[in-house]
């Protein structure tokens, strides 16, 4: 099973990475502790709707864009382990490394569980 709260943790962390910052002083800019988002970003804790939208915002980053790339890294996770691809949608008909190629990412490192 694909953990959402692990994707999401996995995007942050990219983005926050990707800017050259630390957690601290994304923490501070979002009013969230900085444990708290190390355990977001971790997939530990699941954050709701409005902390969402302010790590994004410290981020300077829209939470529509943060979950249309959380969706196709959940879409490849899921075909990666033997789900069918969707119908639709950009990415459609797209081998997953293609569309993680178009989307301008580089390989996910997102935990895939099965259910025992």
């Amino acid at each position: 099973m694909v953990l959402l709260r692990r994707m999401l943790g996995e995007a942050l962390r990219r983005r926050r990475q990707d800017q050259h910052r630390t957690l601290r002083e994304v923490s501070s800019a979002a009013r969230v502790s900085l444990g708290y988002l190390s355990e977001i970003e971790r997939g530990q804790k699941e954050a709701s709707s409005e902390l969402l939208a302010a790590i994004c915002a410290a981020l300077g980053v829209r939470l529509a864009d943060l979950l249309r790339e959380v969706s196709d890294d959940l879409e490849l996770a899921e075909f990666a382990a033997g789900g069918s691809a969707r119908v639709g949608g950009p990415m459609a008909g797209m081998a997953p490394m293609a569309a993680m190629a178009a989307r301008g990412g580089g390989t996910s490192t997102a935990v895939v569980e099965r259910a025992a």
